[in-house]
């Protein structure tokens, strides 16, 4: 399940994202976007949950909670 991570910090690394989620279950992949010219995060990543129960507690637990600095929106992102 593809979940979208917004609001984020823009010194938050794409590490950061991914040990977040691992608190839940197993993720595939996790995809900080970045900004072309400075290298830094655009503030939203992509995070990718193979088991779907897993994916829908990250998504209930974590939705407008604070991240680091930051009080982050966690949604299913769709296909």
């Amino acid at each position: 399940m593809k979940i979208l991570v917004r609001n984020l910090d823009r010194d938050t690394i794409e590490h950061d994202v991914r040990k977040l989620f691992l608190g839940y279950g197993r993720v595939v992949e996790c995809t900080l976007v970045l900004d072309q010219e400075t290298g830094k995060s655009k503030g939203f990543a992509f995070v990718d949950m193979p088991n779907e129960d897993e994916a829908k507690v990250a998504i209930k637990e974590l939705n407008l909670t604070m991240f680091k600095g930051s009080k982050i929106r966690v949604k299913f992102a769709g296909h």
